[in-house]
């Protein structure tokens, strides 16, 4: 590295301590976290004016170092908005007499919300939400949720202009696009309409950004008239509500990682008190849909670790009345499920692939009865989405197919017929030649003799002799599997010699529920030393070499980076981690954040138990930096980010800056004006991107 780089700035050290389990640990950042944090999350101008005056002498670093690569960037935004189709837009989903889609006028950031006649969606839409004009003036906007009323006169709308999602839902008139004055504060930013149209169910976020409560809205009555449906008094659980396929239940969801909990009440009579399905019990999962008075439970109930799905009548839905349709396999990992009128569809993966399978139930009352076929694909790695259908009675669904080397295409597929219609093949404006690349998935052999799965994307003239640097991107947790799908952004890094790799570690579900218990509390380990293995692999393979390669990860996937950063150091040229969930230990012993009680069954309690506090100390990322050399380190943070505060990255590049024993950069850049997600716009979040690519160009000495 040169050696003319600025001085970064040198946080104060401030004395700060703390005895748990009879361990006592020094915490000199402990400062930048902000006491008013809940006031920061809704107006950034409250935030203590000695950390802000740090994030700015950071972001200025930043802005020195990087300073080199600002044509860099300017190349790399051009290169990948070329790839977008600017007037682009979805296929409308039929819904009744309508069709409902998207579309992005040319330069737009964000979509318009349009429908359409049904059957003729070319040249009669109608907008239903502007979203270029909602976000005139607004230096962050996201939208939350929209969705239209049964009766197609009403849309519920949300949005953030924070970052901190926190979204104001807000509701027009369908036809003449006029909002009333009806504004919701601080809710999760969906509405589940009743099916009389008359009114909606919505969740709220309390103080401490936790959906704490139902309530239903009655179309015409002031937000204060609203009516409590259900209160969740665990702070340990998230909530959401939600309807069935059939539109005839509304579903109250209650979950953390491991232990779900469901009530519904019929969406024609929203004042009925919510009915129980099963009470929770630690450990167990389930899901819910509904079809012909027919309750389809996906759930691990029973030792069925990777799921199974079962019936039980609408009136009788006690565990005793369960009845097997999709009995558990082992290996054989059950996502997501819905139920039409004549069918019940499910997404499942199988060797760490997904796929689609239908169930007839050819008119039978038993459920179990019925054929059953998959949706068959032939490459070696792909991506599969399930979007699904907006109706009930109806045999054709919609999905999404991409590979590394494919671009995505959208299809319908009617169920009966198994017959497959294409209906848009994503479009790369300066063009994509499939066959100019190559797609692979290896193996990694793990420490302990596991096959870690790597999918693997480069340019055919790419030499694989061990000198092409490689971006190694992994997450690894909450059971999150990352999809081997096209994605026109890393073009810009494989056309100039890398090669891109995406490495299926412990801690997701890539091959299945065991795979993620493999990789989560105690057996966290397994999630960084298999990520360190998928490196080694690649370089023993001849893709790459050490110190060519480019870690990258992001949220809890950051918290991989800092744990690797500390492991093998030698391993990675660069490490770049964005929103990093990397002070583990102090965020699992804040019982006021966010998500912290939710997170103890995915990270364990360190304020109960002894055991977890040394298990996550042990690779908690912050607290094991230590006195060693660094490859150079790229932090990016959300300044009203509610799921990974802005102070963990702060804290752990401070104390890098400390403790290594290197002149290696680490820059740390937080965005003033945003949350997790980063900017919000289509093009806006391409500078991100560049960002990211221009430091790994540079640090690997490509940037020219």
């Amino acid at each position: 590295m040169p050696v003319d780089l600025p001085r970064p700035p040198l946080a104060e050290r401030q004395l700060h301590k703390d005895e748990r389990h009879g361990v006592e640990r020094i915490d000199d950042y402990a400062w930048l976290r902000a006491g008013n944090w809940q006031d920061v999350f809704k107006d950034t101008a409250v935030l203590d004016p000695r950390i802000r005056a740090h994030l700015e002498a950071e972001n200025a670093y930043a802005q020195a170092v990087m300073e080199d690569t600002a044509a860099l960037r300017e190349t790399l935004i051009a290169e990948m908005r070329g790839r977008i189709k600017e007037d682009d837009s979805s296929v409308p989903m039929p819904d009744g007499d309508y069709a409902y889609g998207v579309a992005y006028d040319e330069g737009a950031e964000y979509p318009k919300f349009l429908r359409y006649p049904r059957g003729r969606a070319s040249g009669d839409a109608h907008v239903l939400l502007d979203g270029p004009k909602e976000a005139e003036g607004r230096a962050y906007f996201s939208l939350g949720g929209i969705s239209h009323s049964p009766d197609h006169q009403i849309i519920a709308w949300s949005y953030d202009d924070k970052g901190s999602e926190y979204y104001r839902l807000t509701i027009r008139d369908a036809e003449s696009g006029e909002d009333r004055d009806t504004v919701i504060q601080d809710t999760s930013g969906s509405a589940t309409w009743a099916s009389h149209s008359r009114g909606f169910f919505y969740t709220r976020i309390d103080s401490n950004h936790r959906p704490s409560k139902v309530f239903y809205h009655a179309l015409g009555t002031s937000e204060d008239e609203d009516r409590l449906i259900y209160e969740e008094t665990d702070s340990g659980f998230f909530m959401d509500v939600g309807k069935s396929q059939s539109g005839r239940l509304v579903l109250i969801d209650i979950h953390d990682h491991e232990t779900s909990e469901c009530w519904m009440i019929p969406a024609s009579n929203p004042a009925a008190e919510p009915r129980l399905i099963l009470e929770r019990e630690t450990g167990i999962e389930y899901d819910v849909d509904e079809g012909e008075d027919c309750l389809y439970i996906r759930t691990n109930a029973d030792g069925a670790r990777d799921f199974k799905i079962v019936a039980t009548p609408l009136d009788t839905p006690e565990q005793s009345a369960w009845k097997d349709v999709v009995p558990h396999e082992d290996g054989r990992l059950i996502i997501s499920h819905f139920a039409l009128k004549n069918h019940l569809v499910w997404l499942e993966r199988r060797d760490g692939l997904p796929r689609i399978v239908i169930k007839s139930f050819n008119g039978s009352p038993d459920p179990t009865d019925g054929p059953e076929h998959a949706i068959a694909f032939s490459e070696e790695a792909y991506s599969l989405g399930l979007i699904g259908t907006y109706e009930y009675d109806t045999t054709v669904i919609r999905f999404t197919y991409s590979s590394m080397t494919t671009p995505s295409q959208t299809f319908d597929y009617d169920v009966e017929t198994r017959e497959r219609t294409l209906l848009k093949t994503q479009e790369v404006p300066s063009g994509h030649d499939p066959d100019r690349y190559v797609s692979r998935r290896i193996f990694a052999p793990a420490k302990d003799g596991e096959l870690v799965p790597v999918s693997l994307f480069h340019h055919k003239d790419t030499p694989i002799d061990g000198t092409a640097p490689c971006l190694l991107y992994g997450y690894g947790s909450y059971g999150m599997s990352i999809p081997a799908s096209f994605n026109t952004n890393c073009l810009s890094l494989v056309n100039r010699g890398f090669v891109y790799a995406i490495a299926h570690i412990r801690g997701g579900k890539d091959k299945g529920f065991a795979w993620y218990e493999a990789g989560r509390r105690r057996n966290k380990a397994n999630t960084f030393t298999d990520f360190i293995a998928a490196a080694d692999h690649l370089v023993a393979e001849g893709f790459t070499a050490n110190g060519r390669i480019v870690a990258h990860g992001g949220s809890a996937g950051g918290m991989l980076m800092g744990a690797v950063a500390n492991m093998a150091p030698s391993t990675f040229g660069a490490v770049v981690a964005v929103v990093p969930f990397v002070d583990v230990l102090n965020t699992m012993l804040d019982d006021t954040l966010p998500l912290t009680p939710p997170e103890w069954p995915e990270w364990g309690n360190p304020i109960l138990s002894g055991e977890d506090y040394r298990t996550i100390a042990a690779y908690s990322p912050y607290d094991n930096v230590s006195a060693q050399d660094y490859p150079p380190i790229l932090a990016l943070a959300g300044l009203t980010d509610p799921r990974v505060t802005y102070w963990e990255p702060a804290k752990w590049v401070a104390r890098l800056r400390e403790r290594k024993t290197d002149d290696n950069p680490v820059i740390l850049r937080t965005n003033m004006d945003s949350g997790h997600g980063g900017a919000s716009g289509r093009f806006t979040k391409l500078e991100e991107v560049a960002y990211i690519y221009a430091f790994a160009l540079k640090m690997m000495g490509k940037a020219d």
